[in-house]
């Protein structure tokens, strides 16, 4: 295996530290960091991270894997999903009653209609407006919950409220908690991964994938949908792979001598594994991201080289075949149009049909193609903001945020297909039927992967923290949402 005896008195490895070697090999450190994501704490490779049985409903699991396809911004249910009559015939009056409005000194207060046009999809009649054609043709495998509502109004809040269960920072989010609940059947691929827009980040930041309190193991990967997937991929130049090796084996040969001296730090057994499973990364992630392997249809399929898909086409396909190779988390975040996309406080129709095109067929064929492949029924596809806009002019041309109403999409993993879910007002202001808090969602969609969102908790600052709270809050999961 090596060129040199490692047990020798006189060998490289006793007279090297193991600093020196992680700070002089070509191992380098994005290696070790890359693996130390992959690996749980106590140092056994993913794979034999399993889900405790406490956390488990005993009702079989709908979904094995979810994809999370968040919408930055906050998309509008009235020009999207829930076509308002009432709005057509108020058109610039004042709104009965008012709204509460995020930036108030800029509220006109008068009605505001959608100046797109809706029909009805599919068998089940599901309506949708004119800007997403390609979601549309889904009708039929798409639950549509048009009564969702939220926490807060600012953007920053309002996200983490959606990811994490609350508005402030710190917490899990949801893809954190599910794989700390049920591990990954895939050790050399991080069980949480992460497609953002390459050349920038929306707002929040990191915290969109934050793993908060549980260990940093359970937080999301970002790989990237340009250019190598990750930083340090690539052994360095003159680097061959018997080089990798022998310093891979002078590595875990440094460590377990260490060990025998220090057998009470069980962090050594956690990092004797990172190395261990470092050498198989490369290869394992350059195959999951190989989109050339995928025929010509189907990257047509998906949009890939159309420039209004921008690189949110390769993201989408990118998530399906992280889906196929065992990652069971992925979070797909839109490009970055004009800031955030979907925050449309001016020029709110451009705009739309800017995004709108942007995501429409990306987000189509991921779902058309999970299904032809078999996968649909056992994946969660989310496609989600923050919250809703409002009902009402910003200025002359733009729509302010509404936590008080909002629209999902959720295809797969046991929901019900071409159903429509809630009701809100004339105005598409606020919920008038079957409410759904944003932890209700929650403690569905952890009940579709077999698990008790009450008894799902972590250990933190003296109390058992959870997603959903549910011993304050007395969310439960929504029944009609599910089959």
């Amino acid at each position: 295996m090596s060129s040199f005896d490692l047990n020798h008195p006189s060998s490289v490895a006793n007279q090297m530290s193991r600093r020196s070697v992680l700070r002089r090999g070509a191992l380098g450190l994005g290696w070790s960091a890359l693996a130390s994501l992959i690996c749980n704490p106590r140092g056994f490779a993913a794979e034999s991270v399993k889900g405790d049985k406490k956390y488990l409903t005993g009702q079989p699991a709908r979904a094995k894997r979810m994809v999370l396809l968040f919408q930055h911004g906050g998309p509008s249910q009235i020009d999207l999903f829930d076509p308002k009559p009432e709005l057509v015939k108020q058109a610039g009056k004042p709104m009965p009653g008012g709204v509460e409005a995020f930036f108030d000194k800029q509220d006109s207060s008068k009605c505001s209609p959608s100046p797109f046009k809706f029909t009805q999809h599919g068998q089940s009649g599901m309506e949708f407006s004119e800007l997403l054609p390609r979601l549309a043709g889904c009708a039929d495998d798409l639950c549509m919950i048009r009564s969702l509502h939220t926490l807060v109004n600012d953007h920053e809040g309002a996200l983490r409220h959606f990811q994490t269960g609350k508005p402030r920072t710190g917490r899990p989010t949801i893809g954190s908690w599910l794989t700390y609940a049920l591990g990954t059947p895939n050790p050399k691929l991080p069980p949480y991964v992460v497609l953002s827009d390459p050349s920038r980040d929306q707002v929040d930041g990191i915290r969109n994938w934050s793993s908060g309190f549980l260990p940093a193991v359970y937080q999301g990967t970002p790989l990237r949908a340009d250019g190598p997937a990750l930083f340090d991929l690539a052994l360095p130049e003159g680097v061959t792979e018997e080089m990798q090796r022998e310093q891979f084996a002078l590595l875990e040969f440094l460590n377990r001598d260490h060990q025998k001296r220090f057998a009470h730090l069980s962090e050594l057994d956690a990092r004797i594994a990172n190395n261990t499973l470092a050498g198989g990364i490369r290869d394992e992630v350059a195959k999951a991201l190989d989109l050339s392997q995928e025929t010509a249809e189907t990257q047509q399929l998906y949009g890939i080289g159309n420039a209004a898909t921008g690189t949110y086409s390769r993201r989408c396909l990118m998530a399906r075949r992280l889906l196929e190779h065992g990652v069971p988390f992925v979070a797909v975040f839109n490009d970055v149009i004009n800031g955030d996309p979907w925050d449309t406080h001016s020029n709110h129709n451009a705009n739309m049909r800017k995004v709108s095109d942007n995501v429409d067929q990306p987000s189509a064929a991921l779902i058309q193609d999970l299904k032809r492949r078999g996968l649909l029924e056992d994946t969660i596809v989310l496609w989600v903001g923050e919250f809703g806009r409002l009902p009402v002019a910003q200025g002359s041309d733009g729509r302010d945020h509404n936590r008080h109403a909002f629209t999902a999409l959720v295809a797969g993993g046991g929901f019900k297909a071409g159903y429509v879910h809630g009701t809100t007002d004339p105005f598409g202001y606020k919920v008038a039927e079957k409410p759904v808090a944003v932890g209700e969602l929650h403690a569905t969609l952890l009940k579709q992967f077999g698990l008790d969102h009450t008894s799902l908790t972590y250990p933190h600052q003296g109390r058992d923290e959870s997603l959903t709270d549910a011993d304050i809050t007395g969310v439960e999961p929504v029944g009609d949402l599910v089959r």
